[in-house]
């Protein structure tokens, strides 16, 4: 029987836990992970660091790359696991390289109290081109609201990523789905 590529989509908001949860999955499920972070503190590196415009500037041009990359895997018939706070205007691309090759999509978003968000926020060291530090009302607003979904056919899962007992039954359901 022929495995059908499936794109594993990682998203939530700052420090909820996106991208610890992917590093973990693909351990465990031997599938590559592709984190926007990774390719846009290359871009800093690059290109230089500058103002919040030229942040978001480089941060959708991470998001470009990342679906670049990840159509190169689902084309060559691989899984592939995708992480970052995607946002409405990332579904057409996505799913169109999904659908190129008739991959599955599935979602989870990574969720936490606010109080553990904030912590973690602070606690964390990025590269400085990030600007974490003008990203105060961002972080407030984005801890306190619903777990959002992009919109794309397949499974969702909600992640309590400050719940310990959250992570087993994750990797089964993801494991049934066929990832």
């Amino acid at each position: 029987m022929v495995k059908v590529p499936a794109l594993m989509i990682i998203l939530g908001s700052p420090a909820s836990g996106k991208t610890t949860l992917a590093r973990q999955l693909a351990v465990d499920l031997h599938v590559p992970c592709l984190c926007k972070d990774d390719i846009k503190e290359a871009l800093f590196e690059t290109l230089g660091t500058g103002e919040r415009e030229w942040s978001r500037r480089l941060s959708e041009a991470s998001f470009g790359a990342m679906a670049a990359l990840a159509g190169v895997q689902i084309a060559a018939g691989l899984c592939c696991i995708v992480e970052g706070n995607w946002r409405a205007a990332h579904p057409a691309d996505l799913f169109a390289r999904v659908n190129r090759h008739g991959a599955r999509t599935a979602q989870v978003c990574c969720r936490a109290e606010p109080e553990e968000i904030a912590r973690r926020f602070t606690a964390r060291q990025r590269h400085a081109g990030h600007l974490d530090g003008v990203l105060g009302d961002e972080l407030r607003q984005a801890g306190e609201s619903a777990p959002t979904f992009m919109e794309l056919p397949g499974p969702r899962w909600v992640y309590a990523s400050d719940s310990p007992a959250a992570y087993p039954g994750l990797l089964q359901g993801l494991k049934s789905w066929g990832l």
